[in-house]
């Protein structure tokens, strides 16, 4: 059809036997929703590319710590080295370090601010760290000045660490009484055999100062979690003779602290791809296992680039574990450590299986797991993730026990290799990771547990709630009946929606990909992944990343007519919702064959509403909008043509 024809045919279809086709032509268009949402340009530090920029730099803090746990006044006492090194282009007077178990006192701002009902992210109030014998060193000085606010400490140099790759060390000891109810992220439980120590934010860390904040001192609340440089810890937990202890990273001393017997069992695990006991049940109480009877065992520690460690200790633990098969050929250990109240086949004792899955299934889809073990400790926490090991729920089973199992290990890959920052932007964690347990819930056996991103149409009623919130609100200040919602569930949809509707598989996932290995170790903000995955995929997506990233619309396409015009078919959409989206639409004819129709979201630039010309001899029975029903559509009743053919 030549220029000519097509403005006559258009001209046509706005004639009057088509009145409510006449919406085509408007004279006010959506462009808004298609510009830029905020300034992505990009620096010498992140480039525009989404990609670290010429001069891209962080910082590293590297640890050396030895501490004793004391199971009978539950305290941890210990000393701390730290080797930091300011790889920034500016000199440091000082460093700020956190200090999160100052959270568990009568007036840290986390327990100011927790509502008198309590909430997930209640902590005792009779903890906190004592400190001693600070030392902060840069070259021959030597500085023991430091100021404690909260959950920050300050601590000041005689001299200024240079920039570019300076290096000082801060050395102090420390203790502290362990919590009982540690905020759901660490604590004590105690079981028939003994007590489980879930140790977590157990030592003071280095805070980070970055390109984009400068130091990211935000107090420990709540909600907000964690973000730190990566490094070497190199750690030492000394504990009584009695308990098992495990913990992030490669045991260094095996042989000091395991008996011959279970030194076997662990080899003959490194071998297995099922599940091999290193204490069996009916082992528990069994001094003979034990590498001494009487005592304490000092238990060594060490794991490579990490942000963070966690460890677990107990002399009530059931130990178990099974090889991981790396894509490289390289190979990892899984491991499980919990109480004969967890046990059992519908249980715990399915977990080193479920853990072995679950990182398997993350390495061959998107990057190699690092570490040397991956480890899961179930303990009165309903789950929570650090480099290498979990804190599970202990209660557990079933569905439950691998949605958890498998989440808590999917936080490996965010935020522990791609280091995002938790405390300000929960849903580049829990978000990117709910989007990736999807797909390994469906492959693993085969889908024997069902995933709740099959059913995001389930979802639509938060979406209507006038007290919604948006995914950017940041964690300690959302609703926490909205946090399920914003950190989790909508930005996994919302990266369902890019890889099922919008991109497509093989775009979406070369693009994902290639930002994991991009920002592997390193520091991205929210605009380095906007950027990534738009140069990666080819496609501008502002309208999205705006509509559904910053802003609390929803998503209501709609098919108002079909009639037939000159042997074919006008059919007329319109966009009633605040975020537009490509139109998929399957159309089925009289004859029984089926046509799928792809409109790109462009349609929506013009207008609200949008005439397509389906050009077909068949007779139409129906069509049907978004056939696979992936769009959390938030009415879906005018999703089809005829209305009465419609089934959701």
């Amino acid at each position: 059809m030549n220029y000519f024809s097509k403005a006559i045919f258009a001209l046509a279809l706005a004639g009057i036997g088509f009145p409510q086709l006449q919406a085509q032509e408007v004279t006010e268009t959506n462009q808004q929703d298609f510009n830029e949402f905020t300034n992505r340009a990009g620096n010498m530090y992140r480039a525009a590319s989404g990609k670290p920029g010429p001069e891209y730099w962080q910082n590293e803090a590297d640890y050396d710590i030895d501490v004793t746990l004391d199971d009978e006044n539950h305290t941890i006492t210990g000393s701390i080295t730290v080797e930091y090194t300011n790889n920034s282009p500016q000199e440091l007077d000082f460093i700020w370090m956190y200090l999160e178990q100052n959270r568990f006192t009568e007036t840290s701002r986390g327990t100011l601010t927790t509502p008198i009902q309590g909430n997930r992210y209640n902590g005792d109030i009779d903890g906190g760290y004592e400190i001693s014998n600070l030392e902060a060193r840069m070259k021959r000085s030597t500085s023991s000045e430091y100021m404690i606010n909260d959950t920050r400490m300050q601590v000041f140099f005689d001299e200024p660490i240079p920039a570019k790759g300076g290096k000082a060390t801060v050395s102090m000891d420390f203790t502290y009484k362990i919590p009982v109810e540690g905020m759901d992220r660490m604590g004590r439980l105690e079981v028939e055999d003994g007590t489980i120590y879930a140790m977590a934010q157990w030592f003071p860390q280095v805070a980070v100062f970055d390109d984009i904040e400068g130091w990211n001192v935000e107090p420990y609340l709540g909600a907000g979690e964690f973000y730190y440089d990566y490094g070497t810890f190199d750690y030492k937990v000394t504990a009584p003779w009695d308990h098992i202890v495990v913990g992030s990273g490669e045991l260094q001393n095996p042989r000091q602290v395991l008996s011959r017997e279970v030194r076997e069992r662990m080899e003959a695990a490194s071998k297995s791809d099922t599940t091999v006991y290193l204490v069996r049940p009916e082992e528990v109480n069994d001094p003979s296992i034990r590498a001494k009877q009487e005592g304490t065992l000092t238990w060594h520690f060490k794991i490579e680039n990490s942000r963070d460690v966690a460890f677990g200790s107990s002399k009530a633990f059931i130990w178990d574990a099974a090889k991981i098969d790396l894509p490289s050929g390289k190979k990892a250990m899984a491991q499980s450590a919990y109480p004969k109240e967890s046990a059992g086949e519908e249980a715990w004792s399915r977990s080193t299986e479920y853990s072995k899955a679950s990182v398997e299934h993350y390495s061959e889809k998107w990057f190699e797991y690092p570490w040397p073990v991956a480890v899961n400790v179930a303990a009165e926490i309903g789950g929570m993730e650090y480099p290498g090991l979990n804190f599970c729920g202990w209660k557990s089973e079933g569905a439950s026990l691998w949605g958890v199992t498998d989440h808590e290990f999917g936080h490996n890959w965010f935020p522990m290799i791609v280091g995002t920052n938790e405390r300000r932007y929960a849903w580049m964690d829990e978000g990117f990771n709910t989007f990736i347990n999807h797909y390994s819930t469906l492959e693993f056996n085969d889908g024997e547990y069902p995933s709740r991103l099959n059913q995001t149409r389930r979802m639509t009623g938060w979406f209507s709630n006038p007290n919604r919130e948006g995914i950017d609100t940041y964690p300690d200040v959302a609703n926490l009946q909205n946090l399920g919602m914003i950190a989790y569930y909508k930005p996994a949809i919302g990266l369902l929606l890019l890889r099922e509707y919008v991109l497509g598989e093989e775009r979406f996932d070369r693009a994902f990909k290639s930002y994991i290995h991009t920002w592997a170790y390193k520091h991205p903000q929210p605009t380095d992944f906007f950027n990534h995955m738009e140069n990666v995929a080819g496609e501008n997506l502002s309208w999205f990343w705006k509509g559904w990233f910053y802003g609390t619309g929803n998503i209501d396409l709609a098919i108002d007519n079909v009639q037939s015009y000159q042997g074919n078919y006008v059919i007329t959409l319109s966009n009633r919702g605040e975020i537009p989206m490509p139109a998929v639409l399957q159309v089925t004819y009289e004859d029984g064959t089926e046509e799928t129709v792809r409109l790109p979201v462009e349609i929506w630039q013009r207008g609200d509403s949008w005439n397509h010309l389906l050009r077909t001899d068949k007779q139409v029975q129906s069509v049907v909008l978004d056939p696979e029903k992936i769009l959390p559509d938030v009415n879906f009743s005018n999703d089809a043509w005829p209305t009465s053919f419609y089934q959701e």
